[in-house]
This record gives structure tokens, C-alpha cells and sequence, in this order.
């Protein structure tokens, strides 16, 4: 489980880099396997593997001081909802398939599962969203001369509010839009991917 841990937080770390900063993608994709870990091995492996996916980046990148260390709550935070929603549903996000069903029963298996995922997309977004405006207008309380460019909605913020307007409900909500496609993308992604291994290993 360690090994599947830090494993889970270097290609989480792998896609951030590749896809969104190398590749200008305005996303952070840095929870896929946190995801995955926690649907597979429960919400301590996959807390760890959040933790270690934030630690790990920002100590090779020490990018903006110890601060960023913060935002480590938010993958904290992204596997204890996932494990919630397997509490919540299930059924629909159990990662077994039944077999030998008629297509009316495995459409509504599939849709029950499609249904659970995006509820918990969206629940993630506005929790992230949230949480993440918070640490960020506490850095940059802190530390006004923090480089918004270390933020992925750094370059949002200012277009979409005018100067005046309240610093944490900026950084709120200009996560918000980020967020959609980014929750969105990462719940399929690393549900699929704990499918995929579970079926491997079953």
C-alpha cells in the first residue's frame, strides 16, 4: 500500500506537470489517483496519497515559499469526500460490475453509477473551490507579493472582478469554472482507474 501510495502521487504529480503546466491545460488534474487510492484501498491511503502528491511537488519546486505546503488540505479534503460518497452510494460506486443482466438493468446500473459521479464532481468543486479560495487569500494576506501565477486562477481573477471587489469571494469563486471541468475530469478518470485495477487484481 505505501508503494501503491507514493506511486498514485508521482503520476498525479506527472499529469499536473505535463498536461497542465507544460502544456498550458488552465486545470490541475493533481487528484486522479487520490481518487483512485481511496475508492480502492479506503480514505487513509488515499489522504496519504493527496498529502504526498503536494509535499512531493512542492519540495522539488519550492515555489512560493512553505504556503503552498497549505493546499495540501485540498487533496486531504478530495479523498474523505470520495470515501463519503462510497458511504453514501454504495452500490452505484462499487467497482464490480454484475453480470448476466438485461440492458434495461445494466443502463440503470451504469446510469446510477454516472449519476453518483457527477454529484460528487460537483460536490467537489464547490468544496475545493471554497477551500482553496480560503488558503489562497490567507497566502496572499500573509504574503501580498506571493506570485499569482503559482495559481492556476491566477490569471482568471483579475478579468473576471474588478479590484474593489472582496479578495476571498475573488479567489472563491474564480476557482469555480476551473473546477468544473477539472472535478469532473478527475472523478471519471480515477474511477475508471480503480476499476481498471481492481478487475487486474480480482
Amino acid at each position: 500500500m505505501p508503494v501503491l501510495c507514493f506511486t498514485g502521487a508521482l503520476l498525479n504529480i506527472a499529469i499536473n506537470n505535463i498536461l497542465c503546466l507544460r502544456a498550458g491545460v488552465p486545470l490541475y488534474l493533481d487528484t486522479i489517483f487520490t481518487i483512485s487510492v481511496t475508492l480502492l484501498a479506503g480514505p487513509l491511503w488515499g489522504m496519504l496519497t493527496g498529502a504526498l502528491t503536494n509535499i512531493i511537488a512542492h519540495s522539488v519546486d519550492f515555489f512560493g515559499g512553505w504556503m503552498g505546503y497549505l493546499f495540501a488540505l485540498c487533496s486531504i479534503a478530495t479523498a474523505l469526500l470520495t470515501h463519503l460518497f462510497v458511504r453514501l452510494f454504495p452500490k452505484e460506486l462499487s467497482l464490480s460490475f454484475a453480470h448476466n443482466q438485461q440492458k434495461s438493468q445494466r443502463l440503470n446500473e451504469i446510469m446510477g453509477k454516472v449519476i453518483a459521479l457527477i454529484l460528487l464532481s460537483f460536490t467537489l468543486c464547490i468544496i475545493m473551490s471554497i477551500m482553496g479560495g480560503l488558503i489562497s487569500a490567507l497566502i496572499f494576506g500573509v504574503k501580498p507579493d506571493f506570485p499569482e501565477e503559482a495559481l492556476v486562477t491566477g490569471t482568471l481573477a483579475p478579468t473576471m472582478f474588478p479590484e474593489d471587489f472582496s479578495p476571498v469571494l475573488r479567489e472563491i469563486l474564480s476557482r469555480i469554472p476551473v473546477n468544473i471541468v477539472d472535478r469532473f475530469i478527475s472523478v471519471f478518470a480515477g474511477f475508471g482507474i480503480a476499476v481498471m485495477v481492481n478487475k487486474i487484481k480480482n
